[in-house]
């Protein structure tokens, strides 16, 4: 991981944040834990169901977006956590043996007027499948360090 500060991310910058691949196992195993709709745990049922076959659900593609994200986006070293998610979407189902591709674009970064030790940065995440077709969006905030202060470097604020 790179040591990524506020002043590093900025808008209209696109970062490739990995890529994942979505098993049957994976799918079955989230979902009777956390989401037991039939299309998620029951293969047979799914067939026969809205999707016509079984797909992962949505929390858990956002648990693998999440996963990428902080190992490949955000950075140990300046992460302040997130005040929250927006337009969280989920255009097309994900089905057993996706790879799935993430890509994180900056879209707006603003220092904080209370808080100058950081700022806020809005981020723009897809996922995206093997036919390049967007599976997951959403515009995640996320509190990020400014730069410390060091040798040669003027204080924060």
């Amino acid at each position: 991981m790179i040591d990524r500060y506020f002043e590093d991310y900025v808008p209209g910058v696109t970062y490739d944040c990995g890529s994942v691949e979505v098993t049957d196992a994976e799918i079955l195993d989230f979902a009777r834990r956390y989401d037991p709709q039939e299309f998620h745990v029951d293969a047979a049922a799914a067939a026969d169901g809205p999707f016509g076959g079984l797909i992962a659900s949505g929390w858990h593609t956002a648990s693998l977006m999440m996963r990428l994200y902080a190992e490949h986006y955000l950075s140990a070293a300046s992460s302040l956590g997130s005040p929250g998610v927006d337009e969280l979407r989920w255009p097309r189902p994900v089905r057993p043996g996706a790879v799935l591709r993430l890509r994180a674009t900056v879209t707006e970064a603003r220092r904080s007027r209370t808080k100058p030790d950081r700022g806020v940065v809005r981020t723009r995440v897809e996922f995206v499948d093997g036919g390049d077709d967007v599976v997951f969006s959403a515009s995640v905030l996320n509190l990020i360090r400014v730069r410390p202060a060091g040798p040669g470097r003027a204080p924060a604020g």
